[in-house]
């Protein structure tokens, strides 16, 4: 067996692995020797790894907890296995479990369709579409009123599909890890991921809906601030001194349906290919062509959901704008349901800076001695439109989150059981 390098995650010499409890002669150094290393390399791993065999289901979370450690088919070749599966098999049999012996036959079981998130996912929509209907019948005061309890409503119903099905996100594992902790290390540790995960979380949210709200009415505001205005508050219609976009907005309530299946057909696709990869390579090479079918998949949907909605309120449906702000909230959620919030909070609040600092520079340049501020977004605005702020900023962001989701979400360690998190 190839010795292994110092800082190998596997490694039976680094300092966390195990060495013989038996006390030295008296007058000679104490030499650090792993367990019966040349004979048996594997007890020595489960060892170290004990409390990862002993909590997983199946051998895929062992799977899942090795590769998120860095641990590569090359590396269980060190132990004597063709792979990480063959080694995470070894590792869950070995694991004594009250009787069940050696891991189990039958693939898991590939994520349900469940006729309640069905209908949550289509109850944004179908909210949204009520609400669109009663601005263009209410005038006045009422409209006011329409429009906050639909915006209100709204909003509960897509948090109430972000919470079940495919969409949801993982919950609460920073307060299971702190009290599944046991040393001050280790609970700081979890306590510290904990915290990071929600202020990402929070993030994420907030960028969420401020990205939501420039899609209805940023576009709007921008022109209205590069021609001197806005004079007037918003009316709730596409014809005001400050234009509203309906369609958009109500395409994108719309698009939560298709962004769960895809979500779902992404998760059961790569846990049937989990289960039957001999290797993390082939699972990679599997993986890949479903994550970006099921991205295609939805910019295809979701581009006929902005045509319908466009032709159906006789609006401009704002398609490039739009369509990039879609791809982009839908990775930054399948990230999320995958236990990967650091780099989705980062790239929408890039996204929202951007917008706002587009908007905030032609309102400065009012200041005496501040003209020149203007100058950039105003060139841009000429040349392109209002449309090419949230265009540029949201495609870019949804360019460098597909190829991260193209690294991350590819790793079998992202669709385990219970996954791997940050």
């Amino acid at each position: 067996m190839a010795r292994a390098e110092p800082d190998d995650p596997l490694s039976l010499n680094s300092p966390s692995g195990d060495r013989d409890s038996s006390s030295p002669e008296p007058g000679k150094r104490r030499v650090a020797v792993p367990r019966r290393g040349t004979a048996d390399p594997v007890k020595a791993l489960l060892h170290r790894h004990r409390d990862l065999c002993e909590r997983a289901v199946d051998p895929l979370e062992i799977v899942a907890g090795l590769e998120a450690q860095g641990v590569t088919d090359r590396t269980a070749a060190r132990f004597r296995h063709r792979d990480v599966f063959s080694l995470a098999e070894e590792l869950y049999a070995r694991v004594p479990r009250g009787g069940e012996r050696g891991p189990r036959t039958e693939p898991p079981p590939a994520p349900r369709v469940r006729a309640d998130w069905i209908l949550l996912t289509l109850l944004p929509g179908a909210l949204g579409a009520a609400t669109v209907a009663g601005l263009r019948l209410t005038h006045g005061h009422p409209r006011v009123l329409v429009a906050c309890t639909g915006v209100l409503a709204v909003a509960l119903a897509l948090r109430a599909a972000l919470r079940r099905g495919p969409l949801a996100g993982p919950t609460g594992t920073g307060t299971h890890a702190w009290r599944a902790s046991s040393t001050g290390t280790h609970a700081w540790c979890a306590g510290s991921t904990g915290t990071h995960a929600w202020r990402a979380a929070n993030g994420t949210r907030a960028w969420t809906l401020w990205l939501l709200g420039y899609a209805v009415l940023g576009d709007g505001l921008l022109n209205a601030a590069v021609t001197g205005g806005p004079d007037a508050l918003p009316t709730g219609t596409p014809n005001g001194s400050w234009p509203t976009a309906t369609a958009p907005a109500l395409a994108l309530t719309l698009a939560c349906a298709p962004a769960a299946w895809c979500a779902h057909l992404l998760a059961a696709g790569a846990r049937r290919r989990l289960a039957g990869s001999r290797g993390l390579e082939d699972f990679t090479a599997a993986a890949k062509p479903l994550l970006f079918g099921a991205f295609a998949l939805f910019v295809g949907a979701f581009t006929a959901l902005l045509v319908v909605c466009g032709t159906v309120l006789r609006e401009s449906p704002a398609c490039p704008q739009t369509l990039a702000l879609g791809a982009l909230l839908l990775l930054a959620r399948l990230l999320s349901v995958h236990h990967h919030r650091h780099a989705p909070a980062v790239v929408l609040g890039a996204a929202a800076a951007t917008e706002a600092v587009a908007v905030a520079l032609p309102l400065a340049a009012r200041l005496p001695g501040c003209v020149v501020l203007a100058t950039p977004v105003r060139t841009l605005v000429n040349a392109w439109g209002a449309a090419a702020v949230p265009a540029l900023g949201c495609g870019i962001a949804a360019l460098v989150l597909l190829v991260h989701a193209g690294r991350t979400l590819t790793q079998a360690s992202a669709h385990a059981p219970t996954g791997a998190p940050e």
